[in-house]
């Protein structure tokens, strides 16, 4: 068996391209990205998402703040994003410095600007199955790239690898919405091997390299890798052993150019959604 690659890169460009063909006919749509700290993974992602909007349409403000900023004067540029009228998003690179309180900031955004998806608000409209709810990038990201490629998960048995409240939580709810049976593993679980036997379609966002066996995927399995980890080569590879586990697939994401394209995607899909909502306007 070959498996098909679901070609994440792809869809991204598809999806800034539709997304530019909307922003042109509307007011300027503006995204604030809030880096603190000179991590240069995080800094490369920033530019990243920055390169994206400007493809896209959308106005991007970076704000770079020094890493000792202090807790007060974070959240007093997110109270000020908060109330501007000309910021339709507002993104905080993770991960912050140690010193500053990750869940306090999120929890700041208004959640009608978390383009990222990770306000409670969000999250709990999310679990409720609300379909104009803004969504974390990567599980949403994760759910386009499926129905792009005609994959339909309703009534299939799917198993989440991985309980985070950025993918993994978020993603099971996503796939009761769309009527799929879902099983979540996380590092409680049992019988892992057994678990990912039944899965039709496997979705591995456990952080973790080779936390799933290739001879535990059943043959026609969809795959989808979340993971990324940079080997002491240079090379990036997710949580799986691609080659392996292709063998066995009936589609699967590749490390890079899978679930990666497609989180930037879904957050100019999510400013384009606040931007409208923000404006009484319909999608």
């Amino acid at each position: 068996m070959t498996a098909a690659q679901l070609d994440g890169t792809a869809a991204a460009a598809a999806i800034r391209e539709e997304i530019a063909a909307r922003t042109a006919n509307l007011p300027q749509l503006s995204l604030a990205v809030v880096l603190v700290g000179e991590d240069p993974a995080s800094a490369v992602y920033v530019r990243n998402k920055e390169r994206a909007c400007k493809k896209a349409g959308i106005r991007s403000v970076a704000h770079r703040l020094p890493a000792d900023t202090s807790r007060e004067h974070l959240l007093a540029l997110v109270a000020t994003l908060n109330a501007d009228p000309e910021i339709d998003g507002i993104l905080v690179q993770l991960p912050l410095p140690k010193h500053l309180p990750e869940r306090e900031i999120l929890d700041a955004i208004v959640p009608e600007k978390d383009v990222d998806g990770f306000h409670p608000v969000n999250q709990g409209r999310v679990l409720l199955g609300d379909r104009d709810a803004l969504a974390p990038c990567t599980p949403a990201g994760i759910m386009e790239l499926l129905r792009r490629n005609g994959h339909d998960v309703s009534g299939r048995r799917a198993v989440v690898v991985g309980r985070s409240t950025i993918v993994g939580r978020p993603l099971a709810a996503l796939l009761i919405s769309q009527n799929a049976t879902v099983t979540v593993c996380h590092t409680k679980t049992a019988d892992l091997a057994a678990e990912v036997a039944r899965a039709e379609y496997l979705f591995v966002a456990a952080g973790r390299r080779g936390v799933v066996k290739p001879e535990w995927i059943t043959p026609g399995c969809v795959v989808v890798d979340v993971g990324i980890h940079r080997l002491d080569d240079g090379t990036l590879t997710g949580d799986l052993d691609f080659a392996p586990c292709a063998e066995r697939a009936a589609a699967i994401t590749p490390v890079p150019g899978g679930i990666g394209p497609m989180t930037i995607a879904m957050l100019l899909a999510n400013t384009l959604r606040a931007g409208l909502l923000r404006r009484g306007l319909t999608e």
